[in-house]
């Protein structure tokens, strides 16, 4: 246990680096937002390549920053029972759903999103709008998001595992689930 458990830590670690990188990707993004509108409607100039970078930095916060808030426990559940059931048992539905639904279906992406990106690498894809970007940085975002999700949904299998057997995880290993407020 004790070695998936370290791995679950080294996997942490990296969520957390990338999700910082995502934080940061959300200012950038509305800082350039922020500058297209002026630029756009105050001396009427616009460029693709502004517009596709903001694009750019969308799927990076979403595909960089998923496996940061599967981390924190703070992705989206049905709570439907989830909220109204013990402890064990909510271990025991993430636990069932890891490896049956978001596991397997994220192992898949990832397998299906890598030859997407490495089209568009060896072709050097570029927008097909005029002063565009190229697009296989972007692709990429794809399976790098989709296998972040993979280590981190490994990562969330053992820690709810090691709770099961008794194992003292410490107050910021293990999140504890929160029902929604709305």
């Amino acid at each position: 246990m004790k070695a998936l458990l370290a791995y679950s830590h080294a996997v942490d670690w990296i969520s957390d680096k990338f999700g910082r990188i995502a934080d940061w990707m959300v200012l950038l993004s509305c800082a350039i937002s922020a500058g297209n509108a002026f630029v756009r409607y105050g001396i009427s100039y616009s460029s693709n390549a502004w517009l596709e970078v903001q694009w750019y930095l969308f799927a990076g916060m979403v595909m960089l920053g998923a496996s940061y808030t599967l981390k924190r426990n703070e992705h989206v559940r049905v709570d439907l029972l989830y909220g109204s059931v013990s402890h064990t048992t909510r271990l025991w539905i993430d636990i069932l759903g890891f490896v049956f639904f978001m596991l397997p279906a994220m192992i898949l992406l990832t397998w299906m999103t890598w030859p997407f990106f490495m089209d568009s690498f060896i072709r050097n894809e570029g927008s097909p709008n005029a002063g565009g970007l190229m697009r296989w940085p972007v692709k990429l975002a794809l399976p790098v998001g989709f296998a972040l999700l993979v280590l981190q949904g490994f990562a969330e299998l053992f820690k709810r595992i090691a709770v099961l057997r008794g194992v003292d995880m410490g107050p910021d290993a293990f999140l504890e689930y929160k029902k929604p407020e709305q």
